[in-house]
């Protein structure tokens, strides 16, 4: 198993904490398999494999586990007395009314508990409501363009690569690990990523959220695809789709988005107001829980490359723990102004710099704003390195390389 210590990071300080570990993420991102590096860890720590206790809810061993009654007394008949045990509980959604069995671990046993799920509303809500105050959730994606690199690396011997060569495959076929532990073609990759997706589809928002009219959800998902890195609003999708003679209405649209968000499927980019510092409600950008996932539903077109480096950009600020918006300067717009404790960073994403009117676009909102948080511009330009009062250009792979930004 390749190790994703960025995860393990994450979690590790909260290991024996009176707080339950929620690892959330979309479908075959990998929180099956830090589960499993978790149990490895417990045991590194010479914890008897007996009070480990791992339940992959997916797996047939355990599909007469369905509620939460039969869930707790198959626990509570192998928790080991006046030791701690460990519950590793693996897509925990699929078991009836579970928080209710969580909450009764808690309040009975001695247990440390990590929970995975993909659908990341559902275990919110439901855990807010028993388990207010007494959980912590570790969001896990795709991976990133380093993490790429070390599964090739695992995977060939080869240690050395060719950066600009290693990111326009990533760039084509996404962060799924699985496209990553031996060789696909590009046919067969996205085969795999499109039943990635209509497990996600089918499983995290069409059962989970009871919707009906599934064709219609999918022409939400096209029409989010189509419009990565753009700003729109509910209403331009119901706009869009009165223009093609079929009728939404705009909480029909504002359901189906959450509930894609909910899967991890899509993630809604706020807008933020530099000037105003506030949050504004119209005009989001919405983007792919995986680049990948773009060219599986609607096919690879090279006139969308901006808007997937956005895609790329967007996920790997959050993956390293920023709070991320799109940011609003007067009248120019910012692609990322990302956020975490006291620091921050600016960032504008384009294909290529090769007009001077480009380069108006991408540096000057910028080089308006008159403070000393770092400012990126990121492209595909591989050789031009400019650094214009302050605001440096940096090649993607590199950016996305970068160990630290501020």
């Amino acid at each position: 198993m390749n190790k994703r210590d960025l995860y393990l990071k994450q979690i590790k300080p909260f290991i024996d904490k009176p707080l339950i570990k929620v690892i959330t993420g979309i479908r075959r991102s990998g929180k099956s398999i830090i589960m499993k590096l978790l149990k490895e860890d417990f045991l590194e720590r010479e914890i008897d494999e007996n009070q480990i206790i791992y339940l992959n809810f997916e797996s047939l061993e355990f599909s007469d586990i369905s509620n939460a009654e039969k869930l707790y007394f198959y626990i509570k008949d192998r928790i080991v007395k006046d030791k701690r045990t460990y519950l590793l509980l693996d897509e925990i959604q699929e078991v009836n009314s579970w928080e209710k069995a969580v909450n009764s671990f808690l309040a009975d046993f001695d247990v440390d508990i990590y929970l995975t799920g993909s659908n990341s509303r559902l275990l919110s809500s439901e855990l807010a409501t028993y388990l207010s105050g007494r959980y912590v959730e570790i969001h896990l994606y795709p991976l990133s363009f380093s993490e790429y690199l070390q599964f090739k690396s695992a995977r060939t011997g080869i240690n050395e690569f060719n950066i600009q060569v290693e990111f326009k495959t990533f760039l084509r076929m996404g962060g799924f690990p699985v496209l990553h532990i031996a060789e696909y073609p590009i046919e067969s990759a996205y085969k795999i990523v499109y039943d990635i997706y209509s497990s996600a589809i089918l499983r995290d928002t069409i059962q989970r959220n009871k919707i009906r009219d599934v064709e219609l959800l999918e022409r939400v998902v096209k029409f989010v695809f189509d419009n990565v890195g753009n700003k729109f609003s509910a209403k331009n999708v119901a706009d869009y789709f009165k223009s093609q003679q079929r009728k939404i209405d705009l909480n029909t649209v504002y359901n189906y988005l959450n509930a894609l968000e909910s899967a991890s499927i899509i993630y809604r980019i706020p807008r933020y107001d530099l000037a105003g510092k506030e949050i504004l409600k119209t005009y989001e950008k919405y983007f792919s829980g995986d680049q990948g996932i773009i060219y599986s539903v609607i096919g690879y077109k090279d006139t969308m490359i901006s808007g997937v480096l956005e895609n790329i950009v967007m996920l790997e600020l959050k993956r390293r723990g920023f709070k991320v918006f799109t940011g609003k300067w007067g009248e120019r717009e910012i692609d990322f102004v990302a956020e975490k404790n006291e620091n921050k960073i600016y960032v504008q994403v384009a294909y290529k710099i090769t007009e001077q009117s480009t380069i108006d676009r991408e540096f000057k909102p910028l080089l308006e704003i008159k403070d000393n948080h770092p400012k990126y511009v990121v492209t595909m330009d591989e050789f031009r390195k400019d650094n214009i009062e302050g605001v440096k250009h940096v090649y993607i792979a590199d950016f996305l390389l970068m160990g630290n930004w501020v």
